[in-house]
């Protein structure tokens, strides 16, 4: 887009090449727990679980500059092949990003929005495994930067050992 100026002169807008990134909306979009040993897993002597932490994230446009990224968690504490509790969260955040190229759109839907999601579906977690009766679980961290550009790496070997 371009403006006149007072010299006649055609200026640049610069607003339409801003970068923008703006957190529109972060909510609880679905959520879960299953504890199939209880009440017996109470009065058992014996607590020494297995826990599996399984993580997903999708993102998906919305409209134009608009996208929801969807943030998954799933946390199942096993012992002795045996399901003791099932903590399933989803959180989602709705994002303006507009402005980037789409490798950087990528990359923010990829890594630095699951980031921002990630602190509220850890506390979930962790406050549904406490009223379910369990010890707190806490979740330590995930570089959601290194699984993306992990991700990044896997992508391009595939494209390049596919035959044309």
């Amino acid at each position: 887009m371009t403006d006149q100026t007072a010299n006649g002169a055609e200026a640049v807008d610069t607003a339409a090449t801003e970068q923008q990134f703006v957190i529109q909306k972060i909510y609880l979009k679905d959520v879960s727990f299953e504890s199939p040993q209880t009440p017996d897993i109470f009065v058992s002597d014996e607590w020494s679980p297995e826990i599996n932490v399984q993580v997903a994230n999708n993102a998906r446009p919305l409209g134009e500059g608009v996208y929801e990224t969807a943030l998954t968690i799933t946390a199942t504490a096993s012992q002795k092949d045996e399901t003791i509790y099932l903590a399933e969260v989803q959180y989602a955040g709705i994002f303006t990003i507009v402005g980037f190229d789409d490798a950087s759109v990528q990359q923010v839907l990829g890594a630095y929005c699951p980031n921002i999601i990630q602190p509220y579906i850890r506390e979930t977690i962790s406050d549904l495994v406490m009223k379910g009766g369990f010890p707190q679980l806490v979740l330590q961290p995930i570089n959601f930067d290194q699984l993306f550009a992990q991700h990044a790496q896997e992508q391009a070997e595939a494209s390049v050992s596919r035959p044309q």
